[in-house]
């Protein structure tokens, strides 16, 4: 149509013919927000009869998308969406750390290079197919996975791929990191779908938590009552329900011993450089736990051998010190990954299929056996909704609640070690050179009065560090073996205290047994 100046109106996006024979539609679609160059809408139609009339109908079906503002502003990769997302997201730390792990791992070596505008949900159920089949994405193909990169002679370590699947709770989490991305990039118009909403993720996996029996969780007790702080965390673990992070981040003014109250308010996580840091909770609040008396007398030991420690060290008390800590003066808290690890290594020595979230399960499901609301067991355990997380993860044991006579929780934990058990559960580095200068002592090579060697001959002998030898001379101090004075190296006791100790472990076949 002319126009009124005499001119001819110039036609909206334009159709080339390729060298092939086939015909591109190009339409301008604006400035990309990314790369700030002309952005293009583009389509290939196949030679044939028929290509002019196809070619024209998608120039105006692509028109009809730039006019109604449906089309991808972007030619933008998923890798710069997820880039341009994380920066403005407002995510918690551990939350991102595991959301960019997942990425990282699954998602950017397969789809990172894909234009966000032709992600779609066949393309995004295919990947999730292929993640329930091979995590490591192999497409089936058989391959060495090698220990080291280069040129190399292979030895055991270089084994071949075996397909392990995503579980279907991994692969759904990856779904919906997808999902938030993508519905970010709807608002900022790169595209005008979001393909992940119309894509369906795997079922959610029936809850299946798996908490200790009352045998196994009596072997726990016993097993890790070996270092007695060290059994003090599973104990308080077991009682309270609190995640691992929450009781690395636990401090003395969190306790009030008097009400018998602990307040979990913080919890302790890895960052990305590995070092240890501190946040809120999970659920961002602080919670209230009431502690059963046992559980208070567990606390007040605890407390005790860390006063006793401090006074070797020479150290006062800090309310601000750590509950549970590696170091003898309680001065730094334990990382997370550690009481992972060494639960699970107490665990395997006694043949047990556990973690520490199991103790978590535990406690959940001895409280709600035992008659416990479920609110009030969700509100120990620090779960959302009222209940809901609670209702959902733990609903099998509802039933039996009704068959088991209502007992509270001190009533059903496993009763600790005898003080005469653990005097041969010596296992635990200080408790080993305790257990040595023990047996001098009541076999009568070290005589009353005599002097023990320095800690630092002590740490030097036994190749453990000085807190660890100051820790076995406060064991020893605190049975009444042996006496320790500010300034002055630490003596065998005076017979009288020797013998009543004696006495009061039960020792009859010993030198000293007959001390008066």
């Amino acid at each position: 149509m002319a126009a009124s100046n005499g001119r001819t109106k110039r036609q909206r996006g334009e159709i080339e013919t390729l060298p092939s024979g086939s015909l591109r539609v190009k339409v301008y679609a604006g400035v990309d927000p990314i790369s700030r160059k002309r952005h293009y809408l583009t389509e290939v139609i196949p030679a044939g009869r028929t290509a002019a009339k196809e070619a024209e109908k998608a120039r105006t079906r692509l028109l009809a998308q730039v006019d109604e503002r449906r089309n991808p502003r972007t030619r933008a990769t998923l890798d710069q969406l997820l880039d341009r997302w994380l920066e403005v997201a407002d995510i918690e730390a551990t939350t991102r750390m595991g959301y960019v792990n997942k990425l990282n791992k699954h998602v950017r070596p397969v789809l990172g290079k894909l234009p966000v505008g032709r992600l779609d949900a066949e393309t995004l159920e295919s990947f999730y197919a292929s993640l329930r089949r091979c995590r490591d994405w192999c497409g089936g193909k058989a391959f060495v996975r090698h220990r080291v990169e280069g040129d190399h002679i292979c030895t055991a370590k270089c084994r071949p791929h075996v397909c392990k699947p995503l579980s279907a709770s991994s692969v759904r989490q990856i779904h919906w990191i997808l999902s938030g991305a993508l519905s970010r990039a709807v608002r900022w118009r790169w595209i005008a779908v979001n393909p992940a909403s119309q894509a369906e993720p795997p079922a959610p996996p029936h809850p299946d938590p798996q908490p200790p029996g009352p045998a196994d969780a009596a072997r726990i007790i016993s097993e890790a009552w070996r270092d007695p702080d060290w059994g003090a965390l599973v104990w308080l673990a077991m009682t309270t329900g609190a995640r691992r992070g929450e009781l690395a981040a636990l401090r003395w003014h969190h306790l009030d011993l008097t009400a018998g109250v602990l307040t979990l308010r913080r919890s302790a996580y890895l960052d990305e450089h590995g070092q240890l840091q501190e946040k809120d909770t999970k659920t961002h609040q602080q919670r209230r736990v009431a502690l059963d008396p046992e559980t208070i007398e567990v606390l007040r030991e605890l407390h005790g051998r860390y006063v006793d420690r401090l006074a070797q060290l020479d150290s006062d008390t800090d309310p601000a010190d750590y509950v549970f800590s590696p170091e003898p003066d309680n001065s730094r808290g334990y990382r997370p990954d550690t009481i992972t690890q060494r639960y699970g290594r107490l665990a395997s020595r006694l043949d047990i299929d556990s973690h520490i979230h199991a103790l978590r399960h535990y406690s959940a499901t001895e409280l709600i056996n035992a008659g416990v609301d479920v609110r009030t067991v969700a509100g120990r355990l620090g779960h959302g909704g009222g209940g809901t997380t609670t209702l959902r993860v733990y609903a099998a044991w509802l039933s039996e609640s009704d068959q088991r006579a209502a007992r509270t929780l001190a009533a059903r934990m496993p009763p600790r070690p005898s003080v005469s058990q653990r005097s041969t559960m010596a296992t635990s580095p200080y408790e080993t050179i305790a257990a040595a200068l023990r047996r001098q002592i009541m076999a009568g090579q070290l005589q009353p009065g005599d002097q023990l060697p320095t800690v630092s001959e002590l740490a030097a002998a036994y190749n453990v560090s000085v807190g660890t030898a100051h820790r076995a001379v406060a064991l020893l101090a605190g049975e009444d073996m042996v006496t320790v004075t500010r300034g002055r190296r630490a003596a065998v006791a005076a017979r009288g205290m020797r013998a009543r100790r004696i006495a009061r472990m039960g020792v009859q076949d010993s030198p000293d047994a007959e001390l008066t």
